[in-house]
């Protein structure tokens, strides 16, 4: 079965090439993935699968029922795209001024079409469901995950089961195309952004001994103290990233301003933490403004949790991947902390995120995810399609 899957997704390279190009060729912003949808949908209507539509604004849920009943697998693509004005000039470059697909969404969703391509031809043999989900909004606070999953993606309904596991790919120019990265347990970061606004007395800047409290330097006082809750507080085996990385103060060189307003991030690996150090927070940035004689407004937007890989699915990633693509090409992740609403899922049900690598040096293509030159050896759709299917395979959608 290998060997037929890996020609079937020889097969439907063309068209998986084909659909990442129109889609990076037309990027839409979280819950406005309206076209991209369309051609989702259009593309998935032929294969005969059971389609829903309209889920979470724009996501898209396509169930394959086996010939025999079976376990049922859930695989994610996200379909939005970065606001980043693109700099790349090749001619499927975006036509849509400063959006663009700099996190590689068009290969996900192109990628598992071609995934669905794939197990559409083996119907008659796949034991089990496979549900194809299409997600808007992972770029976006509060995500497309959450409200897909309210509105019951990962229930039971007419077109098959509730998914029993699920998986997520993600493209990373850091692996060479033909290369895939697992990692088992803690992999991705939570994500918290933090809002503050100091609120002093403003006046003359020769002057600052007639003031109450000078915005600017309880800032920076602030600032400092932040980066006590990380080096005092956390454990040291909890991985932890506090940083503030806007800080406007709107006065000139004679003028202090009445206020000062931050903007930053918070992450961290471990959700117990994680909320504890929402808490010293408040305390370190309230007591700080007030020992200064100033006030703070502090909002904690709580974002996605931290992201934890299931063991046992992790490693049947692993002995799948290290059968498609050889051990060699099969490489343990590090810590990486960027955040993803797929922990939504992964709270919910047991399965992995992964990594396809999509970088290559001889051809250039070597910038970075968000980056406004950010691209992807498109050989790698090959394998981004065909594995997708031959794990989902591998959980159980096999031969009866």
């Amino acid at each position: 079965m290998l060997n037929e899957i890996k020609a079937l997704a020889d097969d439907v390279f063309p068209d998986v090439v084909r659909l990442r190009r129109t889609i990076h060729q037309n990027p839409e912003l979280a819950f406005e993935e309206h076209e991209t949808a369309r051609l989702v949908i259009d593309t998935l209507t032929p294969l005969g699968l059971d389609i829903q539509t309209g889920i979470a604004q724009t996501g898209v849920v396509a169930t394959l029922q086996g010939s025999v009943p079976g376990p049922s697998v859930l695989l994610r693509a996200d379909m939005d795209a970065l606001p980043i004005l693109e700099a790349n000039d090749f001619d499927f470059a975006s036509q849509n001024a400063g959006k663009m697909h700099a996190c590689g969404h068009d290969a996900h969703t192109s990628s598992l079409l071609g995934t669905a391509m794939i197990l559409s031809r083996l119907r008659d043999r796949v034991k089990g469901t496979v549900r194809f989900l299409f997600q808007p909004s992972e770029e976006r606070l509060p995500g497309g995950a959450k409200f897909m999953i309210e509105e019951g993606v990962l229930d039971g309904n007419a077109a098959g089961p509730a998914p029993d596991m699920v998986f997520g790919q993600h493209v990373t120019p850091d692996l060479p195309a033909g290369m895939l990265g697992v990692r088992s347990g803690m992999y991705m970061a939570s994500a918290d952004e933090l809002h503050l606004t100091v609120r002093g007395t403003g006046g003359h800047a020769a002057a600052p001994h007639y003031l109450s409290a000078d915005a600017v330097v309880v800032a920076s006082h602030i600032i400092v103290a932040l980066q006590s809750i990380i080096s005092r507080h956390c454990p040291p085996d909890v991985p932890s990233v506090l940083s503030i990385g806007k800080v406007i103060a709107d006065g000139a060189t004679n003028v202090i301003p009445e206020t000062a307003r931050m903007e930053g991030t918070f992450r961290a690996m471990n959700e117990d933490w994680r909320f504890k150090a929402h808490q010293l927070i408040e305390r370190v940035v309230q007591h700080t403004a007030q020992a200064h004689g100033a006030e703070v407004d502090l909002d904690i937007k709580v974002g996605y949790p931290a992201l934890y890989n299931h063991p046992d699915p992790t490693e049947q990633v692993r002995t799948a991947a290290e059968a498609y693509v050889g051990p060699d090409n099969v490489v343990d992740l590090d810590l990486w902390f960027a955040s993803e609403d797929f922990a939504y899922f992964l709270q919910l049900r047991p399965g992995t995120f992964y990594r396809l690598g999509t970088g290559n040096s001889d051809k250039g293509i070597v910038h970075g995810l968000h980056t406004p030159r950010f691209t992807i050896d498109e050989d790698a759709l090959r394998l981004g399609s065909g594995f997708m299917a031959y794990l989902a395979w591998q959980q159980g959608v096999q031969t009866a």
